[in-house]
């Protein structure tokens, strides 16, 4: 992984955790995997699934019971990254505040990294 020692790869919030617990409960997962795959107007989007089993090459974080996985070719473009939930009017859902993007579409669905 591409880290700090001592340090997680991704912070995950509070809600975020707590949605996370929740819907690994409701389907009896093992996690949360998250990556990047090519697409969209801004060239990436970021991939969600939840997972029955850890894969050994993927960076794992956990909070307060919430696992969060990251697949191993996302792990360069997530680093830093804090995982939220955020609930509006019109939609609920996970954000993902990366410092390592460059541009997002206006949609906010794909991103750019830098040098990309």
């Amino acid at each position: 992984m591409f880290g700090i020692p001592g340090k997680d790869a991704v912070s995950i919030t509070d809600k975020a955790a707590g949605h996370i617990v929740k819907l690994m409960a409701d389907g009896d997962k093992k996690g949360l995997r998250i990556g990047v795959k090519k697409g969209g107007c801004a060239g990436m989007e970021y991939t969600m699934e939840y997972v029955d089993e850890v894969d050994p090459h993927d960076e794992v974080v956990e909070k307060d019971g919430a696992r969060v996985m990251i697949a191993p070719m996302a792990q360069m473009f997530l680093f830093g990254t804090e995982i939220d939930y955020e609930v509006s009017l019109l939609e609920a859902g996970f954000k993902f505040n990366n410092p390592n993007v460059s541009e997002a579409c206006g949609c906010g669905e794909s991103i750019k990294f830098e040098g990309m």
